[in-house]
């Protein structure tokens, strides 16, 4: 089967500055990664480079079999679903949940595009999907931060895409909050039906749920080690890509992450 995402040598250089240098990865069918990677390893950077907004200085790049730069990179961004927190100054404080969720077919943030009854009926049962049906004419400035990562999701749903990227969506969450955002995307990633290859953004080792197959983890812009969950993520891994001495622990399925003394 072909890879759904694949990068060979991918640099990003502005200047004389080295964002990316030569990343590989790779995505099959069936995987869903974790990547991992401190402030300023690249990780924003790359994104903004899988959904066609910054552009490489070198290097291969596909997404479903189309290669950048030969195809139409605005029809496959469609293919591709994020939630980020970065939207959220951009939806009307009036939209309800309902027409949030609708805009993500249109590519939208503040819907404009006419809305047919097939939409409506496709965004409530989104909307139920991420357990929000009786909050679908609720208004955007009255959900709480922990609804409307749930609306992103059901929103970045609604053009059935192949890769949803998950971007640091517990930021700002309290503890409760989390947890049953991480429980729902663990609900998500086992579902029956087609489902999107996932990939969650984070610094925190806390939020990797077992579904999470792969991990992809950066520092400066290079690979420090991609693939396996199991194999890949290690006290000696996070201890490079965060540049201390840290020890990697397990605590019910879940992991936990300590600084150790003398770091």
């Amino acid at each position: 089967m072909k890879p759904i995402l694949e990068l060979s040598g991918l640099r990003i250089e502005r200047g004389r500055t080295h964002i990316l240098r030569g990343v590989d990865w790779r995505i099959a069918p069936g995987e869903h990664w974790v990547i991992l990677g401190a402030n300023g390893s690249g990780k924003t950077s790359l994104l903004k480079a899988l959904t066609g907004f910054l552009s490489p200085t070198s290097g291969e790049f596909s997404l479903l079999g189309q290669e950048y730069g030969a195809s139409d990179w605005r029809a496959l961004r469609l293919k591709i679903g994020v939630v980020t927190s970065a939207f959220t100054a951009s939806i009307p404080l009036a939209e309800v949940a309902l027409d949030t969720v609708i805009s993500g077919k249109f590519a939208q943030l503040d819907l404009w595009s006419r809305v047919s009854r097939a939409d409506r009926a496709a965004g409530l049962r989104l909307l139920r999907l991420v357990g929000l049906a009786h909050l679908a004419h609720r208004e955007w400035s009255y959900l709480s931060q922990g609804e409307r990562q749930r609306v992103l999701i059901a929103r970045a749903l609604m053009a059935k895409p192949r890769l949803l990227i998950l971007d640091e969506p517990c930021a700002g969450l309290d503890p409760v909050a989390r947890e049953n955002f991480l429980r729902f995307v663990e609900k998500l990633a086992r579902r029956r039906g087609p489902v999107p290859a996932l990939v969650l953004v984070t610094h925190h080792v806390e939020e990797i749920t077992p579904a999470f197959t792969h991990t992809l983890m950066l520092r400066a812009g290079e690979v420090v080690a991609a693939g396996p969950r199991e194999k890949v993520l290690t006290s000696k891994n996070l201890s490079a890509v965060f540049g201390a001495r840290l020890r990697l622990g397990r605590l019910g399925g879940r992991y936990r992450l300590t600084v150790t003394p003398g770091a």
